[in-house]
């Protein structure tokens, strides 16, 4: 089976070691992979472990556990990554994380920072990257010009009701 992290490897392969404690990220997109899987597998004990426990926000482990249960995932894009590498003590992963909850498609799209301590990579902080506003491809249509369609009425008197 390929890992739930996009990564295209097996998952035994993949991310299965870090959520069973048989190895550790070595980079911050493999910590970031790692716990995107743990959410798809509902190993919300790998997630609140990888937390760094001087800056994270108190995880509410119930919650957690419930999004992870009631949502279908559908895969996770490493939108970029800057330092974070094995030999770095600090990393920052964008990410796009697609799940699907009640039937509908969503995007948890984060910018997130993490550190290593000791050795070991943890998760410190995110900043949820808000979608770009939606742009009008054609020029607004004034309520008092001619209306498009071509009726010879008034904008407002014909589709801009």
């Amino acid at each position: 089976m390929t890992c739930y992290c996009g990564s295209e490897r097996p998952y035994e392969e993949c991310c299965s070691p870090f959520l069973h404690g048989e190895a550790k990220p070595d980079t911050a997109e493999a910590l970031m992979r790692a716990r995107y899987t743990a959410y798809a597998v509902q190993n919300i004990d790998y997630v609140a472990a990888t937390n760094d426990p001087d800056t994270a926000d108190p995880m509410d482990r119930e919650s957690a556990a419930k999004w992870s249960r009631d949502s279908e995932w559908d895969g996770l894009d490493i939108v970029a990554t800057a330092k974070g590498g094995p030999d770095d003590d600090e990393g920052e992963v964008e990410f796009i994380a697609h799940y699907t909850i009640n039937g509908q498609g969503m995007e948890h799209h984060e910018r997130a920072t993490f550190r290593r301590i000791d050795g070991d990579w943890f998760y410190m902080d995110g900043t949820m990257i808000k979608p770009k506003p939606a742009r009008r491809e054609s020029p607004k249509i004034g309520r008092n010009e001619p209306c498009p369609c071509g009726s010879g009425k008034k904008y407002k008197k014909c589709h801009g009701r």
